[in-house]
């Protein structure tokens, strides 16, 4: 069983591969929809990083809180708010970046070059997510009377987030394993 784990490794790196793939063409592919674009809202106008790509003024920024939609629900005046805020502009944006770097990992299977960019994308990407877990307030449970609020009680929308910390991970392996692949070759 041992041996057979250890010559695999390539085949599971593959397999971590198309994984990495299949949640970047899902997850980017969601970006074009209204429930996913609006739900990213909290993390990027928190963001020192992506804030600026939205429309509103800074002083503005919290202005996100009064126009939320539930996932699903339709409220046409927050629809217009999210227009005006550009939200469904950067989200689309966003999700075609995240479908191509889906892209690059699973060419990375067959080009190492492109397989060690695609890895140091992943890891970065991942970098930026996990920063949401500094800048965006609604990663952490709210103080609303109870004991457990705050660090380190995360959030639904914490726990989504921290998750990326795999990500980064699988991302370092993927540009190792294909920068190893590269040094063989030469």
């Amino acid at each position: 069983m041992l041996e057979l784990l250890a010559n695999s490794q390539k085949n599971f790196i593959h397999f971590l591969r198309i994984s990495i793939f299949i949640v970047m063409a899902w997850i980017g592919g969601l970006k074009a929809f209204q429930y996913e674009a609006e739900g990213i809202i909290p993390f990027v106008a928190n963001s020192p990083f992506m804030s600026f790509f939205l429309q509103k003024k800074v002083s503005d920024i919290d202005n996100y809180k009064l126009h939320k939609n539930k996932e699903g629900e339709v409220i046409p005046e927050n629809i217009q708010w999210h227009k005006t805020n550009g939200t469904y502009v950067f989200s689309y944006a966003l999700g075609s970046v995240i479908c191509i770097i889906g892209i690059l990992v699973l060419l990375g299977i067959f080009y190492p070059r492109i397989g060690v960019l695609s890895g140091i994308l992943t890891a970065g990407m991942s970098v930026i997510t996990l920063s949401f877990l500094i800048t965006t307030p609604e990663t952490w449970i709210p103080d609303l009377g109870g004991s457990q609020h705050g660090f380190p009680y995360l959030s639904g929308a914490g726990r989504l987030v921290i998750k990326d910390i795999i990500m980064l991970g699988a991302g370092l392996v993927i540009a190792s394993d294909s920068a190893k692949s590269i040094l063989k070759k030469e």
